[in-house]
């Protein structure tokens, strides 16, 4: 059984690169985490919410390895393996899977190459064409994306729905032990989120998956039952509880959080 455990995350990213006179020179590390300690094991759905500048898609990007953030101490690890040690994409081959907030554009590339590139590194050889094809095609229709999306450039000029319909579809595709969602629902129209979230629940509804579910508002955890709710506020989890947390979230807001960082809570 899957399990992904996060011990003490520190994690700091390098703000005003280049600003240091006029030939530039290095910015100054600030800390975004300080000190996260989460674990989300096969059969668990956790989500995390918090507000604008909390850190948490510090955290999924620090997890699947962007360059941008550097971890200063503590540990990633999925079954036991060190996260942090592997490139990008052994994290991904390990079964680590990342629906990123701002998906990129990558003109010239089609989505069906893309994706069939990607299952070929995940799985470590390629589908046969045939194969693929049968399957790409059945996941889109449960998504409802029209055929011919799979010929048009990736990500360019996609609409928000678009582009996390695209997520969800890659999910499916690449099957990961431990899926991260940074705020999937951002955007989406109610027709959109309900086919965006079938889709995570189709995911998370086979045995041994593990997923970390980030968002604002609670409307994509009415589609999407959490296990469990931890509330994030300036790079520490201060608050966990159920899917009841959420609720309270939706009624009440983070200002009381807030206060228990000012107050040296546990944040």
């Amino acid at each position: 059984m899957s399990t992904l455990e996060i011990r003490d995350l520190h994690v700091s990213v390098e703000v005003g690169a280049g600003s240091a006179g006029a030939a530039g020179g290095p910015g100054v590390q600030r800390e975004i985490l300080r000190g996260v300690d989460l674990t989300v094991a096969a059969g668990q759905t956790h989500a995390i919410m918090g507000p604008n500048g909390s850190g948490k898609s510090t955290l999924a990007y620090a997890i699947a390895g962007h360059p941008k953030y550097t971890v200063t101490s503590g540990s990633v690890t999925l079954d036991g393996e060190d996260l942090l040690a592997m490139t990008v994409d052994a994290r991904a081959r390990a079964g680590l899977f990342l629906a990123m907030q701002y998906p990129v554009e990558v003109p010239g590339v089609s989505v069906s190459n893309f994706l069939r590139t990607a299952v070929t590194a995940v799985r470590g050889e390629a589908p046969k064409l045939r194969d693929f094809i049968k399957e790409l095609r059945g996941a889109m229709k449960e998504l409802s994306i029209d055929p011919s999306f799979a010929e048009r450039n990736l990500n360019e000029g996609f609409s928000g729905g678009e582009k996390k319909r695209h997520e969800i579809l890659q999910l499916e595709l690449l099957n990961p032990k431990i899926a991260i969602l940074d705020e999937t629902d951002s955007g989406l129209d109610i027709d959109a989120l309900k086919v965006v979230s079938e889709g995570i629940n189709r995911f998370r509804g086979q045995p041994g998956k593990g997923m970390l579910l980030i968002t604002h508002y609670t409307r994509i955890l009415r589609y999407v039952k959490p296990d469990f709710v931890h509330v994030f506020v300036a790079g520490r989890i201060v608050e966990e509880g159920g899917p009841e947390l959420a609720e309270l979230l939706e009624n009440e807001g983070y200002e009381r959080f807030l206060g228990s960082v000012s107050l040296g809570g546990r944040a």
